[in-house]
């Protein structure tokens, strides 16, 4: 379980939040840490500029101030050089988007750099290459961090997807910035958030946990349950819970050896008061596709030969209550395999329930890469308080683990 260190460390960061209000960047040179690592097509087209949109608030505002930024990221895992991996090819989609010319530096560190960045006018844009395209990046490297911080004269982290990663350019670079160091916009939205959810959000709170595996997710269960009046288990991990409590599943996915840990985790949350909701009934189907048959069964009543994919209509109305009644709700997993349409509808009928409530005041935080496919699936992301951009760090996050990148900042 979560300790009160845990708590004392999240109120911290949020008393102590170093945002870049904090900071004057007249003339100032801001070393950018933004999350840029986008999808690209085969011809290098960026094409999904959610992260590059998030950064831009950060971006306008030191420019606005008469600063001028040096913008760091990086973009998949290259070995070594990789033109195909080069962030030059993001410079017209951020331009698009910045509304403003940008320049760009083919080197990350080095007197190119170095004479590049130093040379920036106030109102001015730079993109370095590639972090990654040195090892030194992941290994934390100091020289390659005290390099870096050369680039710049405040050190602005703005990339929540990576600050669980004691990377050069997310943690050690910010040791070199000892006054002059702060969040961006996005990520002290990210943190604010996940802070409403573990310690200032409006009773009832209530976590949605979906997903394959209860494996993947046991740290955040152990976690959340001190924190939460209300827990809902959807997703493949429903049926370790139901297996464990006697009933039938099929053919549906289920962890045997979790099983034990299932039903302590259901004394535990007994005994904290905290009501844990799992589905009823299931849609399912024989096969493990879109077009496959598909029946509704109790999900304690599943024929050997079928398989449990989605929430059925009846745990959809049940979720939809327990919704209702939430006025802090956090969404973190689907309820079934949502990229298959036909199997869809109970995740579907979730997000709804949340956008229902969110509109009645509610505050909504929905995180983790399955979630936020489904509600960009759905159109959803607009109508929900928030939607995280950080997979492992949002997920980090909620076991209650120190993310190295906040620390840094809070150093």
């Amino acid at each position: 379980m979560s300790n009160s260190k845990d708590i004392v460390f999240l109120r911290k960061r949020i008393t102590n939040m170093k945002t870049i209000e904090s900071i004057s960047f007249k003339q100032e040179r801001a070393l950018i840490r933004v999350d840029f690592n986008v999808p690209l097509d085969a011809n290098g087209n960026v094409t999904d500029a959610t992260r590059i949109v998030a950064a831009l608030p950060t971006i306008q505002h030191i420019l606005d101030q008469g600063g001028s930024c040096v913008l760091m990221s990086h973009l998949g895992r290259p070995k070594g050089q990789d033109p195909k991996m080069s962030l030059q090819q993001i410079v017209p989609t951020l331009e698009k988007h910045l509304g403003k010319s940008v320049q760009f530096c083919s080197e990350v560190v080095g007197k190119k750099a170095t004479a590049q960045a130093t040379a920036l006018q106030a109102g001015e844009v730079l993109l370095i290459e590639n972090l990654r395209f040195h090892e030194e990046e992941t290994k934390g490297d100091v020289s390659f961090s005290d390099a870096l911080s050369t680039l710049g004269t405040v050190y602005v982290n703005d990339a929540f997807g990576t600050a669980h990663r004691a990377h050069a350019s997310t943690t050690i670079v910010a040791q070199f910035f000892p006054q002059k160091k702060c969040f961006g916009h996005l990520l002290a939205g990210e943190i604010k958030a996940i802070d409403k959810v573990m310690s200032s959000g409006e009773k009832p709170v209530l976590a949605i946990l979906g997903g394959a595996k209860v494996s993947s997710k046991i740290t955040i269960i152990e976690n959340i349950l001190s924190k939460v009046d209300h827990l809902i288990i959807g997703g493949g991990m429903a049926f370790t819970f139901v297996k464990a409590q006697g009933g039938s599943i099929g053919k549906s996915i289920c962890e045997d050896d979790k099983m034990p840990l299932a039903l302590s985790i259901l004394e535990q949350a007994k005994k904290l008061g905290v009501q844990i909701h799992l589905p009823v009934d299931v849609r399912a189907g024989q096969d493990f596709s879109n077009d496959t048959p598909q029946e509704v069964f109790p999900i304690d009543q599943i024929p050997s030969d079928w398989e449990g994919m989605d929430a059925g209509p009846a745990s959809e109305a049940m979720f939809d209550v327990v919704v209702k009644q939430s006025n802090t709700i956090l969404w973190n997993g689907p309820l079934g395999v949502f990229e298959f349409e036909n199997f869809s509808k109970g995740t579907r009928a979730l997000g709804d329930s949340i956008v229902a409530q969110t509109k009645a005041g509610a505050f909504s935080l929905v995180g983790g890469g399955d979630s936020v496919a489904a509600v960009k699936q759905f159109k959803l992301e607009d109508e929900v308080s928030y939607v995280s951009t950080g997979g492992g760090a949002m997920l980090e996050s909620l076991e209650g683990k120190t993310l190295p990148g906040i620390a840094a900042i809070l150093a």
